[in-house]
Parts: structure tokens; sequence; C-alpha cells
């Protein structure tokens, strides 16, 4: 059975590990190298009240991870975030991720924030839908902002107002 909790310290290196595949396999981030864990640890103990870090985990393993970091560093934006969601490649299309992205938004929530922000890749349809499936509306693409594996990509906005 899996369960869904917050993310801890221990956790870290499984969560970093499904980060750095996507890095190298998909277009999910925009990053291009991989993220060390020095930099894993950072990027954790910035996550605040407002910034949950969720993990899907069972027997121990780790099959995915959420969390909402904040969208700008400018104060206007406190109550505005951006979600993330990435799963093991071996647990894809078996609905982590879609509890997952439940879970956190309903967090994101109870921990005062106003707006979610998801940036999605354009082509990456099943995400998309996901999130629409959930209250997220599509609020725009930006053209060819990304480039990676050779070529240029579009993201789509997505957003929710609680």
């Amino acid at each position: 059975m899996i369960s869904y909790r917050p993310a801890t310290l221990e956790d870290q290196s499984a969560i970093l590990d499904i980060y750095n595949e996507a890095v190298l396999n998909t277009t999910a981030t925009f990053d291009t190298e991989e993220r060390t864990m020095e930099k894993q640890l950072l990027w954790f103990h910035s996550h605040r009240q407002r910034h949950p870090v969720m993990v899907a985990e069972v027997a121990g393993s780790i099959l995915g991870w959420a969390s909402m970091s904040p969208w700008s560093e400018r104060s206007a934006y406190d109550a505005s975030v951006e979600v993330s969601v990435y799963v093991h490649a071996d647990h894809r299309g078996n609905g982590v991720g879609t509890r997952l992205l439940e879970l956190i938004t309903l967090a994101g929530k109870e921990a005062g924030n106003h707006t979610v922000i998801s940036r999605i890749t354009s082509g990456n349809d099943v995400s998309i839908h996901l999130h629409e499936k959930l209250g997220y509306r599509i609020v725009g693409t930006l053209k060819e902002v990304g480039f990676k594996f050779g070529r240029y990509l579009d993201v789509v906005l997505l957003q929710l107002n609680y």
C-alpha cells in the first residue's frame, strides 16, 4: 500500500535520484545538469511552512515527490507558489502523480497560499490533463523559452486560485 507523507531529510537521496533521472531523460525540468546532493539539501531546507514537500512511499521506497516552491522572491508574490511533481520512471502511469498533485495542492491551501502555478512543457498532454482534472486552468503559453535535447520548447502555464 502506498503512503503519502511530508518529506524528511532521509528522503533527499531518493528525491534527488528521481529528479536527476528527469533532468537526463525528460523535458519535465529545464535543468540540463544533474543536481548535486549539496544543492538538493539547500533546496530542501529552503522549503518553509508555505512550501511543503511530500513523498509517495511503499515498503520504504520513494515512488515520487511533490513540492510547492516560491513563485518569485518578491514579497508581493508571497502567497503565490509553483507546484512540481516527479514520479520514478518505474511508477509513472499508476496514479502516483495524480495523488501527489491532489495532496500537495491541498497542503498548499492549508499552508495559506492563494495561487498555484504550474509550468508544463508543451506536448506533455498527460500532465496538462491531470492538472486540469484538479481545477488548474491554462492561462497561457510561453513560446520557445527553453532549449533542451537540441530543440526549443514551449511552456504551458496553468493556474489554480484557492
